[in-house]
């Protein structure tokens, strides 16, 4: 049952400096442009829901649960934002532009300095424009950074660890269920730090394809997540009964079901003899998919 307008009122008012802690501190991690007023506002959205669907029943204090959902909410933001400048932008469209072409004359990827000279710009001018473009989104390590270092604070009590767990099994269960070619992008770039110019050469596509696949990527993961743990924030497709929307749809079920078999598997693995990878642990019903199997075609 939701709390009253005045408990909830009472609670936001008594824990708002929480919202501006959280907000300072990670403000010492992220670029000076990051905008205080925009973390502020996600943090204070985070508190208001957290008064509304806060149980005292629980025993957990209010300022330990607020502040797990504040920290959630900043880290939200911040992979949402568009760090680059607009000028930034438009220089990694025209380096993207130019080496697609240059591609395609050459029959393979350019390498930086025929790109330069094709451009009539330096190797340094390249370099900026794609690490500009590099900064478009946090990366999933720093994702998972984030939420190591709420996991290793020693204020966080076994509630609040669950909260966590449930968080890190569906950004497991995202990466497992996505489309084969998209994953393969994901756990290369991220998981075994490949460079995209690598990636590049043995996908035999160019380095703005693999920075088009790994947005598209990172975007399909996030709503995924959403889909069960924040469902308003998921947005609203402009078709809902096309194919790409059904698609959706289909790898969001498919990540509820992965973190499920992820759930279960870690609560019997915690209770009982370690669960081999070929092993489907009792209990968890046969429409279940194994993490390794069955994926979502949800690129085209």
């Amino acid at each position: 049952m939701r709390n009253s307008p005045e408990a909830v009122n009472d609670l936001v008012t008594a824990n708002l400096p929480l919202v501006g802690y959280h907000v300072s501190e990670l403000l010492g991690r992220v670029p000076a442009y990051v905008s205080r007023d925009d973390l502020t506002s996600a943090g204070s959205l985070a508190l208001v829901q957290a008064a509304q669907a806060y149980d005292a029943e629980t025993g957990v204090p209010f300022a330990r649960y607020a502040a797990l959902r504040i920290r959630g909410a900043l880290l939200d933001e911040l992979r949402s934002m568009d760090w680059v400048s607009r000028g930034a932008r438009q220089r990694a469209r025209r380096v993207s532009t130019a080496s697609d072409e240059l591609t395609s004359r050459l029959g393979r990827t350019p390498t930086r300095e025929e790109l330069a000279a094709s451009m009539g710009a330096k190797v340094a001018d390249i370099d900026a424009a794609r690490g500009d473009a590099e900064r478009r989104i946090l990366s999933i390590e720093a994702f998972d950074s984030a939420i190591a270092d709420t996991v290793s604070e020693p204020s966080i009590g076994p509630e609040e660890n669950v909260l966590v767990n449930e968080k890190m099994q569906h950004l497991h269960a995202a990466v497992k269920a996505l489309p084969e070619r998209l994953r393969y992008v994901v756990e290369e770039l991220f998981f075994r730090d490949r460079p995209v110019v690598e990636l590049a050469e043995e996908l035999g596509v160019t380095q703005s394809r693999i920075s088009q696949l790994r947005t598209e990527a990172l975007a399909l993961m996030k709503d995924g997540i959403n889909s069960s743990l924040e469902p308003a924030l998921v947005p609203v497709a402009e078709r809902p009964d096309g194919v790409a929307e059904r698609r959706r749809k289909a790898y969001f079920d498919l990540v509820a079901q992965q973190a499920s078999f992820l759930a279960r598997a870690s609560t019997i693995a915690s209770s009982g003899p370690a669960v081999l990878p070929s092993q489907r642990p009792a209990g968890v019903p046969a429409s279940a998919p194994a993490p390794a199997q069955e994926r979502v075609a949800v690129a085209g």
